[in-house]
Order: structure tokens, then sequence, then C-alpha cells
């Protein structure tokens, strides 16, 4: 199966060797972002509800340019700096989300790159049965 990257100007680049998103078949595997506002570069202020909105515009936008939308996504995996941040990043989060809403693991970790309080990454399936 041919794979193929999925890059966006709309959505930070990537700061290592990977990339934003690889689209394999009708599978879109998009990379864990983290609340970095594209435009300036900085870490998005405010607590876990707000970096949360941060990172789910950035995956839609990855997922844009895939020809998708957050519709599309079927698992998310959630990494948190601080787990008691659980409600403030779900209350967030379920703005962005409907019903059949995706599966979901949520994860503490220890550290975050740049010290932020979320990362997601997410698995979205796009076009044609």
């Amino acid at each position: 199966m041919k794979k193929e990257e999925i890059k966006t100007n709309h959505a930070p680049a990537a700061i290592g060797p990977y990339s934003q998103a690889v689209r394999a078949g009708r599978f879109i595997f998009l990379s864990g972002q983290i609340p970095i506002e594209p435009s300036t570069g900085e870490i998005a202020s405010g607590g876990a509800g707000a970096q949360t909105r941060q990172v789910l515009r950035n995956l839609q936008s990855v997922l844009e340019a895939a020809g998708g939308t957050l519709n599309n996504i079927v698992k998310t995996t959630v990494y948190l700096k601080d787990i008691s941040n659980l409600q403030e990043m779900n209350s967030a989060y379920a703005e962005f989300f409907k019903a059949p809403y995706p599966a979901r693991a949520t994860i503490e970790a220890a550290r975050l790159p740049k010290n932020v309080e979320i990362e997601i990454e997410a698995v979205a399936v796009v076009g044609e049965k």
C-alpha cells in the first residue's frame, strides 16, 4: 500500500523527522498536535481548555488538507500533563465532536513537548466506502 504525506501551512510544522499526517488508503494517521498557534508559533494562552481547542483546530487544519473534517476521526489519543484537567479538556473536546464520538484513550504524561498541557493524536477515515 502506498503512503502519502499530508502537509499544510495552516497547522504547526513538524519539529522532527515525522509528518503532520500520513494517508494509507482511506486511513489518515495524524501525528500528535500540541497547542501551537500556527500564525505566531506561540503556545496558546490559557489552561487545558484553551489549549485543547487550539490542538483540535490544528488537527482540523491537517485533516482539511487531506480532504476530511473532524467528523472523519474514528480514534484519538489524548495526552494530558495533569489528569486532574480531564473535565476541562472534556468540555472543550465536546465542542468539536458530536455523536457518534471517536473512540479515545486519555493518558497522563509526565512531560509533553514545550511543557504544554495537552497533545492529541488521531486516526481518521476519509473517502468512499
